[in-house]
């Protein structure tokens, strides 16, 4: 059976907007040529939007997105893991209570949820809130020390290892990396795993990285900026390593436009394999990270909770796989810092 994220493929459409076409949501800002295009590349596919059960609900389920609505269409990656949560409670008849950190009174929204599914950063005080709400609470994508909190994460540390053999197996010793801040609130910084690991590596191999290393945010456009100023720096890594697709993406059409080539010139690798990595040009090596299964195994764990009462809390980190494609290859330049 065919699903939201092969439309998006088929249709080279974000699984975000797919989703909000085919609910019929008029406020998406998108061309009717776009919404045809995937109405149609659905009725292709013989996609059926699965209905939800008549039966009354066992419990309540709360998502609290830590991603605007507006977020999610520009970075699929949390919208994966949203519906991933959504996907397995249609399929076991659980009633949904949805919001974003962004909404107005957004707590508020959840007063009758049973649980919570907590997706993406809080502050401390966020979390306290909704573990004094409820007792029955999930964290997905963030690490929360409490002990008697259940969370499921990534592995970055592995991730980033595995990219960084990959490229220096190639000959790379000219390494960029290319991330995003990220805030829980105004003050407090989100801890980047990917960033420790990648200058970690940098330091126990001995290549030299700080003047490749750029900060901005997870978006097409801050990729774009940091790739252009490594340009106008004058001296390119052989190599970059984005800490998302949309960084890379973004970084890739700077090169372009400077008439660089993607990987003759330097090789890039992304993060996230979100649908369009497998279409861009050159299709991009990336990371495959498994969010919409987070939200599918959060959800089933919450429920099982739920249905067999509390017990120890889990902290589960999923793996990631590289996913190579064509936007790496060998390097055959000389490393200058070494000569």
């Amino acid at each position: 059976m065919a699903t939201i994220k092969d439309i998006a493929a088929a249709a080279n459409v974000s699984a975000a907007a797919v989703s909000r076409i085919l609910n019929q949501d008029e406020t998406l800002n998108v061309s009717p040529e776009t919404r045809q295009k995937v109405l149609d590349t659905a009725k292709a596919l013989h996609y059926v939007k699965r209905n939800r059960p008549m039966t009354k609900s066992a419990f309540t389920l709360g998502i609290v997105q830590w991603f605007s609505s507006q977020q999610e269409l520009e970075d699929s990656y949390y919208l994966l893991i949203r519906q991933g949560i959504e996907d397995y409670c249609l399929l076991h008849n659980i009633q949904i209570l949805r919001t974003y950190k962004s909404d107005v009174n957004y707590q508020e929204a959840l007063r009758d949820a049973d649980c919570v599914i907590c997706i993406g950063k809080f502050s401390q005080s966020e979390v306290s809130f909704w573990t004094n709400k409820t007792p029955d609470i999930l964290f997905l994508d963030m690490t929360v020390d409490d002990p008697d909190i259940t969370t499921i994460t990534l592995d970055f540390v592995g991730a980033v290892s595995e990219v960084m053999h990959y490229l220096t197996s190639l000959g790379h010793r000219r390494i960029g990396f290319l991330t995003g801040r990220e805030y829980v609130d105004s003050d407090t910084l989100c801890p980047d795993y990917r960033k420790e690991e990648f200058i970690r590596f940098c330091i126990s191999q001995g290549i030299l990285y700080e003047p490749y290393l750029k900060e901005g945010a997870f978006r097409i456009d801050s990729g774009y900026g940091m790739m252009c100023e490594l340009i106008e720096n004058g001296r390119l890594p052989s190599a970059v390593f984005a800490a998302s697709d949309p960084i890379a993406i973004g970084a890739v059409r700077a090169l372009t436009e400077h008439g660089f080539s993607v990987p003759d010139d330097i090789s890039v690798v992304g993060f996230d394999d979100i649908s369009m990595a497998e279409f861009t040009a050159p299709p991009l090596t990336t990371v495959h990270a498994p969010a919409y299964h987070m939200g599918h195994y959060g959800a089933s764990i919450l429920h099982n909770i739920i249905k067999e009462h509390r017990g120890a809390a889990l902290k589960i980190q999923l793996p990631c796989k590289l996913i190579i494609r064509d936007s790496c290859a060998t390097n055959l330049s000389p490393d200058p810092d070494n000569m």
